[in-house]
């Protein structure tokens, strides 16, 4: 038996690895050969480079303009494309100067055409189609009015020298030469436009029969009125046997040439022609002869692609998405997946077609492999031909499904089709064909469920829904059952609230389900993409019918003043302590899961949280792991030395590990001898390991610096770091700790393993502050109070509780010191009148004092920098920085690098900012 080939898998996207430069004419070249041969490019480019899309539906002229003023790779794409429209047509015309006479009038009214149109779509709609249709328009109108008004004029010119008695000849020859030179024109200019507008924004072959249908229609309707009314004016001044004359000649000219002309434009047959010996044997991957914008099947490819999909059907479909996405043969590829599917077994029927259905380019291919393409083409046709009747309908719906349910293959297409065309009825129809093959019961189930669901509009019909019961494993869709799972939970909790009389429980009911829907809404992008739509569809109507009843459900009566959950300064214990799960997890891979305990150095700013990380670090460690917190700040200025700072450690490690400290006398005379032997002793008497966590460890530099202790202190704790696979330390300090430059400190810190501690995280922030580690907490907080709180913390530990802390007190003052009613949710304006308290301020001055401290240390200039910054909330490029701080380019980079590095400023897009606007206030206020 001979062996099948591995099957290709085709890459047809551009290998641009940059973006197009406004300096480089290669680029315009390539960008001409996009707009002309390869439209689908410039969505990719777009979407590559250029930040992607605004949705079309949410598109207008506003957001246009302010998408291109924010976007500086679409606004030069869209430079780069009228700087095309108006150099490639002169260009073209000064060629062909030479030989035939070129109206420049002609060529200045194609181009401005072109660019009105580019600008206008850029804007409009998109600036790939603005820059594809806009040069494409400009450069055919262009280059088709210049020579075309040319050739009219010299004809016209050339035979009225012969004398007017020629008579009707006159007439005739005018008008054939100008019906012929304009119908080629309109007709050159309409078949590139609307083959580069389908390669671009759909990428399926429609232009066989919208092109063929728009050519022949506009072609003799057009052509003819056109004719017939010059040729009646024109009647009216020299008679009307010769305007009669005239405008017959005029209109069958006009109309056989723009007939002629847009179908070869839109067919672009010499693409097809060019790229077809390259492309007989293989499909080439980097070739730029492989036709894209020609709608002509390739020979070959429906045989070529039908044996890559019964080889391996999933590197099939990517192929055939490939062609779909970067070229218009989408009539092969419906024929060759229809094929395949056709000769399916029965058992593989409904697996191949949910992959087809996975993550299509273009969901017709799904519709195509149940309803006919053949017969929509001629129906398109038919409606060319009777165009102005249907001119509406051909240019919304060009290819419409009509789904057919004769074979399981059919049957199985048309049932995901309708489910994502959020038809669940249908879809239960087509599924039925199917019921009884593999997974076909699983997908009717489905049908039957989203279909129950998209029903229920109100509570009441939501909570009469008859759930159908859940299929068995193994599962198709299991995300979505998941989801359906959760649904089915919004319709119990729904119930709840219909029957029960508490109004706590009910309300509590109604928070689940509200809870429930957000999370489908917020995880939406994992559904498949088959009944995606209709489920979200489904869980917003349930969440805006739920929302409507909030008031009549009720709300938990709070009938005493609030206990403040919110910890502010002290460390963070137990319940409370919410939030940097990424740390614990990296203490818990070195301390509990490693066989060796592992040294570590948390560090960050002040106020940032270590000591609470610190402190619920036992938590995670489990019986066989002890911690002993040491916090070095309570050492003072240490009189009697180093062994008095070893005394603070050794009392805190024998009330962990229940063992006696040494003598203070011991530790003072032989300090280093004394701990190490106190440290072995522990060592013998462990049953696991122990951590000795050190706290506020710049403690340790003031007293070096002092001369309390000696220098070779750090030498000394490297060498217990590195004694025993049992005892790790834990240091916490501030930044200053990676910045340690003494080479007293660089042996230390080569030991053992730095961790920052920054800004808490926007989804940790939001949780800190709505679950506070309180189940009975009974205040919320609207979203947009949530994000006005992160954006003026930037997730800083300490001032998030802080504003929670002042807000609980706000709402006790305001409802039982004075007797106001007020609803228990806090808003933006809550927020606001909290931090427009100087009493805030005030309060958090451990933090705004530390920060402005710290910013005198080190390089020089920080808090000059700062003060320049405050009052600018979007910040200062380097350049203003530079001129108002007078600080040369050397100083105010190491001094920007230092304020960044202890989480003071950040870099966006360019400027330099504060990056705690609460912090930039304070500044501001001083």
């Amino acid at each position: 038996m001979t062996q099948q080939p591995p099957v290709p898998r085709l890459n047809l996207a551009p290998k641009l690895r940059r973006p197009l430069s406004i300096w480089n004419p290669l680029d315009y070249l390539r960008l001409l050969y996009w707009v002309f041969f390869f439209p689908q490019a410039l969505r990719w480019y777009v979407d590559r480079f250029g930040g992607g899309y605004i949705p079309e539906t949410e598109m207008n002229w506003r957001k246009g303009w302010k998408l291109l003023r924010q976007n500086a790779i679409q606004s030069q794409l869209l430079f780069q494309g009228l700087v095309l429209t108006i150099i490639i047509p002169v260009a073209i015309g000064l060629i062909f100067q030479t030989n035939v006479y070129v109206s420049w009038f002609g060529m200045a009214l194609g181009v401005a055409l072109g660019v009105a149109l580019g600008v206008a779509l850029g804007v409009a709609l998109g600036v790939a189609l603005g820059v594809g249709l806009g040069v494409a328009l400009g450069v055919a109108l262009g280059v088709a009015f210049g020579v075309a008004l040319g050739v009219a004029l010299r004809v016209a010119v050339g035979v009225v020298k012969v004398g007017v008695a020629l008579g009707v000849a006159v007439d005739v020859a005018v008008g054939v030469a100008f019906g012929v030179a304009f119908g080629v024109a309109f007709g050159v200019a309409l078949g590139v436009a609307v083959g580069v507008a389908v390669g671009m924004v759909s990428g399926v072959a429609l232009g066989v029969a919208l092109g063929v249908a728009v050519g022949v229609a506009l072609g003799v309707a057009v052509g003819v009125a056109l004719g017939v009314a010059v040729g009646v004016a024109l009647g009216v001044a020299v008679g009307v046997a010769l305007g009669v004359a005239f405008g017959v000649a005029f209109g069958v000219a006009f109309g056989v040439a723009f007939s002629v002309a847009v179908g070869v434009a839109l067919l672009r047959p010499e693409t097809w022609l060019i790229g077809l010996p390259l492309n007989l044997q293989i499909i080439q991957n980097g070739s730029w002869l492989f036709p894209r914008i020609t709608p002509l099947p390739l020979p070959n490819l429906v045989w070529r692609l039908e044996n890559w999909l019964q080889n391996d059907w999933e590197i099939g479909l990517h192929n055939t998405n490939e062609l779909l996405a970067y070229t218009l043969q989408f009539i092969p590829v419906v024929q060759a997946v229809n094929r395949v599917l056709t000769t399916t077994s029965s058992e593989h029927i409904i697996w191949r077609v949910s992959l087809l259905a996975a993550d299509p380019f273009d969901w017709k291919l799904v519709g195509f492999a149940s309803g006919s393409l053949r017969k929509q083409i001629k129906l398109q046709l038919f409606k060319g031909f009777v165009f102005f009747r249907y001119f509406k309908e051909l240019i919304s719906s060009p290819l419409t499904v009509e789904t057919c349910l004769d074979t399981p293959a059919r049957a199985a297409a048309a049932g995901f089709w309708h489910l994502h065309e959020k038809e669940p009825a249908r879809a239960i129809e087509a599924f039925a064909v199917v019921r009884s093959l593999l997974y076909g019961e699983e997908m009717f189930i489905l049908a039957q469920t989203l279909a129950a669901f998209d029903k229920a509009q109100k509570p009441a019909s939501i909570a009469a829904i008859q759930v159908p019961l859940f299929p068995q494993e193994p599962l198709l869709r299991p995300v979505s059952w998941k989801v359906l799972a959760n649904l089915r939970q919004v319709v119990e909790d729904v119930q709840f609230i219909e029957r029960s009389v508490s109004r706590s429980a009910r309300s509590l009911a109604l928070n689940r389900a509200l809870g429930k829907l957000t999370k489908i809404l917020n995880q939406a992008d994992t559904l498949p993409q088959a009944e995606q739509g209709l489920i979200i569809d489904i869980a917003q109507t349930w969440q805006k019918s739920l929302l409507q009843i909030a008031g009549e459900v009720g709300e938990i009566s709070i009938t005493k003043p609030v206990v403040n959950p919110y910890v502010v300064g002290d460390p963070v214990q137990g319940h409370l302590f919410i939030g940097r799960e990424d740390i614990i997890r990296q203490l818990e891979e070195l301390w509990v899961i490693d066989n060796q305990l592992q040294s570590i150095v948390l560090y960050g700013h002040r106020r940032m949280g270590k000591t609470s990380i610190l402190l619920n670090a036992a938590n995670c460690l489990g019986s066989q792991i002890q911690l002993a917190y040491v916090n070095l700040l309570r050492l003072g200025d240490s009189p009697q030395g180093v062994g008095e700072v070893l005394m603070a450690i050794c009392d805190e490690i024998s009330q962990t590990v229940k063992l006696p400290p040494p003598t203070d006398a011991d530790l003072l005379n032989l300090p280093y001898r004394t701990f190490e032997r106190y440290l072995k002793q522990v060592e013998a008497n462990l049953d696991g390991g122990l951590i000795i966590a050190l706290d506020e460890f710049e403690k340790i530099e003031d007293l070096i610096e002092a001369k309390k202790i000696p220098i070779d202190f750090m030498g000394f704790l490297r060498g217990l770091v590195q004694m025993s696979s049992k005892i790790a330390f834990a240091f916490a300090g501030l930044h200053t700790l990676e910045e340690m430059t003494a080479d007293y400190f660089q042996p230390f810190f080569a030991s053992v393993i730095p961790i920052h501690v920054g800004f808490q995280e926007r989804a940790a922030n939001h949780q800190i502050l709505a679950n506070p580690g309180n189940e009975d907490f009974p205040l919320d907080y609207i979203p947009e109070a949530l994000d006005e709180i992160y954006a003026l913390t930037h997730g800083q530990p300490y001032l998030v509780q802080l504003l929670g802390f002042q807000l609980v007190r706000r709402y006790n003052d305001f409802v039982f010191e004075q007797g106001r009613s007020r609803d228990p949710v806090f808003t933006v304006e809550d927020v606001e009148a909290v931090i427009n308290n100087p009493e805030f301020y005030k309060r958090g001055r451990y933090y705004f004092d530390g920060v402005w401290g710290q910013a005198a240390r080190g390089a020089e200039g920080q808090q000059a920098i700062v003060q320049v910054l405050a009052p600018h909330s979007e910040g200062l490029s380097l350049d203003a920085l530079a001129q108002s701080t007078g600080m040369n380019d050397t100083n105010l980079q190491e001094a920007l690098n230092t304020l960044k590095r202890h989480d003071v400023v950040e870099e966006t897009q360019g400027n330099w900012r504060i990056m705690v606007e609460l912090f930039r206030r304070w500044v501001f206020q001083q």
